[in-house]
């Protein structure tokens, strides 16, 4: 696919002397989610701030959108949408109005074009209300829409959902990933929250003191983690010396089966039970010092103190 965003050398130390981002390469795809994900300090928000036009990369760092070299250029002359954390609205004015500011910039504005921005983010109806009416939610689909009206070259998320309860978490995420997908846009979208990497990316660049470690998609980040730090930060992973080995073993809870003592690869004895609906946590005292997590749909009632068989699923042990 074509590079509807392409970063060349790019790299930021700040004036104070904290390197932010070390020399990095990044091609984002015509249409492609890309997830920037990785713990708080890591370089992320700096990334998409140097795509966004709100930072300048060292040089010789260059950034493209398409053919064109957009290094020079600030915010308003990139056609980029944004949305943050903190919704950024205009709190004196109405929904419509918020939704309808690009617009009325570019002396585009009709009332047919908000109410259509107004509907794609299920808002029918909500125009002529005061944003500090709104719920969270519903600011942040604001938020959403007011970036989209511009028909942006590229929308920029900078952890959109993470002042939002989790069940509004979830009913967003899944309403973003909707409307990226029906609108085939390039998006770039910055979280912490590993969950919302996997739901939405096509991609996901894991970020760590200001690299990017691994690159792919969410099944090769999940199930192919190239480090130990990728492997911890993604999911949950057990650690374990097993049959004796000088190395530990890495590999997934859901990947742990409770078997017959014959077709045992390590035993160990229950410490906590967590009944979580659709699967159980179990975390198992194994004779180590880190407690092994257990997820298994069984049905049946566990006990603190039972002493569990287990082994690995063929082929999903991983060794870093």
């Amino acid at each position: 696919m074509t590079a509807m965003i392409r970063l060349a050398r790019v790299a930021k130390t700040f004036p104070d002397g904290t390197r932010a981002l070390k020399r990095l390469d990044l091609e984002i795809a015509d249409g492609e989610t890309l997830v920037l994900l990785g713990p708080s300090g890591c370089g992320k928000t700096t990334l998409l701030r140097i795509v966004a036009g709100l930072e300048m990369p060292d040089e010789p760092g260059r950034v493209f959108f398409g053919s064109e070299d957009m290094t020079a250029l600030p915010i308003e002359r990139r056609n980029v949408g944004m949305v943050f954390q903190s919704y950024a609205l205009f709190p004196n004015m109405s929904v419509a109005e918020n939704v309808g500011y690009g617009l009325r910039i570019r002396r585009e504005l009709t009332p047919a074009k908000v109410d259509e921005l107004l509907a794609l983010v299920h808002l029918d109806g909500f125009g002529a209300r005061r944003v500090d009416q709104l719920s969270g939610g519903q600011r942040q689909r604001v938020a959403l829409a007011r970036a989209l009206a511009v028909r942006p070259r590229a929308l920029l998320l900078d952890e959109p959902l993470t002042a939002l309860d989790a069940k509004l978490r979830e009913q967003l995420r899944i309403d973003i990933d909707r409307l990226l997908r029906s609108l085939a846009i390039t998006a770039v979208y910055v979280t912490h929250d590993q969950s919302e990497a996997m739901a939405l990316g096509d991609r996901i660049a894991v970020m760590q003191a200001g690299e990017i470690v691994q690159i792919g998609t969410p099944r090769d980040i999940y199930y192919q983690p190239r480090t130990a730090f990728v492997a911890d930060f993604i999911g949950t992973m057990n650690r374990l010396r097993l049959n004796g080995a000088a190395r530990e073993s890495l590999f997934r809870p859901e990947d742990t089966r409770i078997v017959p003592q014959g077709q045992a690869q390590f035993s160990g004895t229950i410490a906590s039970v967590f009944f979580l609906g659709d699967h159980t946590r179990l975390m198992v005292e194994c004779g180590g010092t880190q407690l092994v997590t257990v997820e298994t749909t069984q049905r049946r009632q566990f006990a603190v103190g039972e002493r569990l068989h287990l082994a690995v699923e063929p082929g999903a042990l991983l060794s870093l």
